[in-house]
């Protein structure tokens, strides 16, 4: 059965007449709206939901902190491409959330937070566990609502559904007081629908932008393609691959938008920006025209503003009307759904030939790929970046990766080569440390028979180290990969790199991760050295449960290239020529 059959069938029995409390009207909405998962923690000011929630086929994931909830709602929306919910209590419940909503607000992911809030009669007066959440969170949310009347709860939730999804999505917080959950009222699903989405007035793509844009691609003699999110969020990767394939314009790729096209495809140049590959910031430098496709032009993309691809002009394919111009100057601006847009430029698009300018960027690797297997020789050292490449070979690169934010989330996007959307899962913006594990189960959950792994440096995964016991509860088939190297590695790369290493507050004590695990029930093991690593992994796989792999790699190793914060983008610091891990002849 579908999801909106299931959904009719499990709301058949509510007619236009049914009086139910606002508790189980909060349940019967996030049921007409498809919702089949939720996140939550309960507490005092949410216990009347909870109390419904019995009598309704959602399915709820007891976290171990807020802050798990909000994360496992956002990795559930970017693993499925549905809304992610989070449920909590008042005071520190809501709280808590925040650092996910703000999360999931700097990546544009569709998550719904419904917290609870004291009864409207002592709202102001400073009640127990009572604080301002929609003031709070007003800053990083798209919209929110508080509700203390029980008719307003369908029509808020659903509101907040349509916010959520449509146009940039982003995260929406409903605060809804408990007497509103007490009381009464009639459910009528279809009355509380919102009206109808009414795009920013902007979003209309003009032809003669349209025709500028198409003028621009067919003169251009090194043009670049630079796809970011927003080509996952829109589902335009087709259209970019067309129009990539057609006129012959290598991709450089952000991030987040590692995934929308194939990295084995030949046109896929790699990731750009302050740790992309050294080529790619190059080939950008050398434009004389970049195509942005669903992309912010973030300071980690770019380096320095006033020194980024001067020689290029720059076409930009946007649907927020405030990304236009904010931190790059654009000379064609084409706002709207990016898969709507390249829908009406591709006809105007012939095919070209860009051989010439292939073959210059193809020069500039060198002799040999980067990060090509016969450049991470086995020297009795464990390198990150073995566990990356030997994770990506030996799961064909066919599983849904949750990082946490580092040295780990780098060496990733460089060594585990991403072919389909929806398989990176990890906080770009906001570069969340503990996102990891909590977002891991919410993709899971979301994609039951996909393979997830957890990449989390031992900083990191020691913040939320708690859900550990949550994956046991729920009896969570996760595979997680912890890069140990006995520092906050990204901060004391900064210090060894700017701060004459001056390694203050960076070198970390952990637990010895793999008892961590045993005493939650989840099987582990360390692995010291790469001779072990393929066979750990292939335990690792084929364990019933979640098993955790604690990876001791080398303590002092950095990310190249690396570029230092206020430089230009081809102003990279480079891989020292003796280093183990030996990068291509340009590259030393």
């Amino acid at each position: 059965m579908g999801t909106n059959a299931k959904t009719q069938a499990s709301n058949a029995h509510l007619t236009t007449s049914t009086r139910l409390t606002g508790a189980e009207i909060l349940w019967a909405t996030l049921v007409g709206e498809g919702v089949t998962d939720v996140f939550g923690y309960p507490g005092g000011a949410i216990l009347p939901a909870y109390d419904a929630l019995r009598k309704f086929p959602i399915h709820h994931v007891l976290v171990r902190h807020e802050q798990g909830a909000a994360h496992m709602a956002d990795g559930y929306a970017r693993a499925s491409g549905k809304v992610g919910v989070a449920i909590a209590t008042s005071g520190p419940g809501a709280t808590n959330l925040i650092t996910g909503i703000a999360t999931a607000m700097l990546d544009s992911i569709p998550i719904v937070c419904i917290t609870g809030n004291v009864s409207s009669k002592v709202l102001g007066t400073d009640a127990f566990q009572e604080v301002d959440i929609t003031g709070i969170t007003l800053p990083v949310t798209k919209h929110n609502f508080l509700v203390h009347r029980t008719e307003d709860i369908a029509p808020a939730l659903r509101h907040a559904f349509q916010i959520a999804t449509s146009g940039r999505p982003g995260p929406v917080l409903v605060d809804i007081t408990k007497d509103a959950q007490q009381g009464t009222a009639i459910f009528d699903f279809e009355a509380a629908k919102p009206r109808a989405y009414r795009p920013h007035p902007m979003l209309h793509v003009e032809e003669s932008g349209l025709a500028h844009a198409a003028e621009l691609i067919r003169n251009a003699k090194r043009p670049v393609i630079l796809a970011g999110h927003g080509v996952i969020e829109s589902g335009a990767m087709e259209q970019v691959r067309t129009l990539a394939e057609r006129a012959q314009i290598p991709v450089a790729l952000t991030l987040l938008g590692l995934g929308c096209f194939p990295a084995s495809h030949a046109l896929n140049m790699g990731m750009m920006g302050m740790h992309g590959e050294a080529w790619v910031n190059h080939a950008i430098q050398e434009a004389d025209l970049l195509i942005a496709c669903g992309m912010r032009f973030d300071d980690r993309v770019t380096g320095s503003t006033s020194t980024y691809a001067l020689k290029a002009k720059k076409i930009h394919i946007e649907i927020d009307p405030a990304e236009i111009n904010k931190n790059i100057k654009i000379d064609v601006a084409l706002v709207g759904d990016l898969r709507a847009v390249l829908e009406d430029l591709l006809p105007r698009i012939p095919g070209r030939d860009g051989s010439a300018w292939l073959k210059t960027i193809d020069a500039s690797k060198g002799a040999v790929s980067v990060r090509d297997i016969k450049n991470l020789p086995d020297s009795g050292h464990l390198y990150a970046a073995h566990v990356m490449h030997d994770l990506w070979r030996i799961t064909s690169g066919d599983a849904i990766v949750a990082t946490d934010v580092g040295q780990h989330q780098m060496w990733e996007a460089q060594y585990f080569h991403h072919e389909k959307p929806r398989t990176l899962i990890t906080s770009g913006g906001l570069g969340t440390m503990g996102f990891a594990l909590p977002a891991a189960i919410g993709a899971k959950v979301a994609c039951p028979d996909r393979e997830v792994w957890v990449i989390a440096g031992d900083g990191g995964f020691q913040m939320t180290a708690s859900e550990l016991a949550t994956i046991v509860q729920e009896k969570i088939k996760i595979n997680i990969a912890i890069i140990n190297n006995g520092y906050l590695g990204m901060v004391r790369q900064w210090q060894e790199f700017f701060y004459e290493r001056n390694y203050e507050a960076t070198p970390l004590v952990s637990p010895d991760f793999v008892k961590l695990a045993d005493a939650h029930g989840i099987q582990g093991r360390a692995v010291r050295t790469r001779t072990e690593l393929a066979e750990a992994v292939s335990v690792a796989r084929s364990a019933p449960g979640a098993f955790l792999l604690n990876f001791l790699v080398e303590k002092e190793d950095s990310v190249y290239p690396m570029i230092p914060a206020g430089n230009a983008l081809h102003e990279m610091i480079r891989r020292p020529g003796k280093n183990p891990l030996v990068e291509s002849p340009d590259d030393k």
